[in-house]
């Protein structure tokens, strides 16, 4: 009798899909690294839809009662929202995949992250409603926060568990390359119809159709990932405990150590993230809105040199670590920290230099910013350790960057920058000197 009332999980579902493949000898690394490299895109492809709508479009749509400036630090406000809710949607999602299952969860999630990202598209302006398309937009960039958090689905780890010895750094840059994907999608698309568009038409309802595309991406990847956590390998990994939710609070006390490292490891990475992408779109526009859409197909070719630098991250890092690989890439950022302001205030020159060098950095920083120090997570807390440290880190390190950095700039010039920049380096070389010296002290005597 008391079976029959058991709460219903996915568990049905995947062992369903999990038949279809009874034939298939085993997912192979290459076949999980595809289904992580989609995930990834989609995801980043709505992190950058809004986050260039939030230069573009809206300033004049949901804040046209203050100056441009302002309107941009307002949008930039709301942006960082996503990044405080996702510590809490790993809560909660974490709640609904250890009661009802993984496909469940990232089922949920992936339609509230697309759900989230197209209702935007639907936003009325600020002149027909009010102060309602403000909360609303809020509302929706919550939604995409508690999703990002919601479709963590271990794929990453599972990649990681499966990559040969010696290729450790190789596997660990490929979930990665989603970044770069997502952004070159999103930046193309709204240089499309910047481009075609009158600007009244543009503001009116052509911004809209990169939103409304998010839905149908988001789909794609759902069933993308479901096929591999359909597979039995996957299946044998989450009951073995391997990949198993486990609280946070349980995780906290046996490794919050590793939490709070990784949390800050990656810092000059996601500071280096958003001053490479968001913030020099945002004050080209704010310099001269006429080159919005030059600046804009610069970083499209900028990210194809982003790709190259995570490529290399994983070559790198098998070669000197991946610990090592983020000590070095955080001295070239603050390295790349005394040349960006003046570079960024160089004219076309001085700014495309900007993006490429400051991609192929990024890339071979953000190559390994995940891996690095999730890799010291036992087995029983990887699966969640690795969530909660990606959301704590984008969130110290990315959350209110681009908010900051626009500030900084406005108040005492773009020199201030270089410093940010270089803060976030010492945070990381600093970060990573404790994790070494911690996994030195925890390591077996000879």
């Amino acid at each position: 009798m008391a079976h029959e009332f058991a709460v219903p999980t996915s568990s049905g579902l995947e062992r369903d899909a999990r038949r279809l493949h009874a034939d298939h000898k085993g997912v192979r690394p290459g076949e999980i690294a595809l289904g992580v490299v989609i995930g990834r895109t989609s995801e980043f492809f709505d992190f950058f839809v809004y986050a260039i709508a939030s230069v573009l479009v809206f300033p004049q749509l949901v804040f046209p009662f203050v100056d441009r400036l302002t309107g941009v630090m307002l949008a930039f406000g709301l942006f960082s929202l996503a990044f405080v809710a996702r510590p809490f949607g790993s809560a909660i999602f974490g709640a609904i995949d250890r009661r009802y299952g993984r496909g469940v969860k990232l089922t949920i999630a992936l339609f509230l992250l697309g759900g989230s990202t197209a209702t935007i598209s639907f936003l009325p302006s600020y002149a027909a409603v009010g102060p309602l398309a403000i909360w609303a937009l809020a509302a929706c960039r919550i939604g995409q926060g508690l999703a990002l958090a919601g479709a963590w689905d271990g794929m990453a780890s599972l990649l990681a568990l499966n990559a040969p010895e010696k290729k450790r750094g190789w596997y660990a840059m490929i979930p990665q390359l989603g970044a770069p994907f997502g952004f070159m999608l999103a930046s193309g698309l709204f240089a499309y119809f910047v481009a075609t568009l009158a600007p009244g038409d543009f503001l009116d309802w052509g911004w809209r159709y990169p939103f409304f595309a998010a839905f149908a991406i988001n789909v794609v990847a759902l069933f993308a990932r479901l096929r591999i956590v359909a597979t039995e390998e996957f299946g044998a990994l989450f009951e073995a405990r391997e990949l198993r939710p486990v609280r946070i609070a349980s995780l906290m006390r046996a490794e919050g150590g590793n939490v709070l490292i990784g949390a800050f490891a990656p810092l000059a990475t996601f500071a280096m993230f958003h001053l490479v992408t968001v913030f020099p779109l945002s004050w080209v526009a704010l310099h001269d809105d006429h080159q919005a859409l030059t600046f804009l197909r610069i970083e499209v070719v900028g990210a194809l040199f982003g790709v190259a630098g995570i490529l290399a991250s994983g070559w790198i890092a098998d070669r000197i670590t991946r610990q090592n690989q983020l000590a070095l890439s955080a001295l070239l950022i603050g390295a790349f920290s005394l040349l960006a302001p003046r570079l960024l205030d160089g004219g076309s020159v001085g700014q495309t230099a900007y993006v490429i060098v400051g991609f192929i950095i990024l890339g071979l920083s953000f190559g390994q910013a995940a891996g690095a120090v999730s890799s010291g997570f036992s087995k029983r807390y990887r699966y969640t350790g690795a969530a909660v440290t990606s959301d704590l880190s984008w969130l110290i390190g990315a959350g209110f960057a681009p908010l900051t950095a626009l500030a900084l700039a406005s108040l005492w010039g773009l020199p201030a920058i270089g410093l940010y920049l270089a803060s976030g380096a010492v945070a990381t070389l600093v970060a990573l000197t404790i994790d070494r010296n911690r996994r030195r002290q925890t390591a077996p005597l000879p």
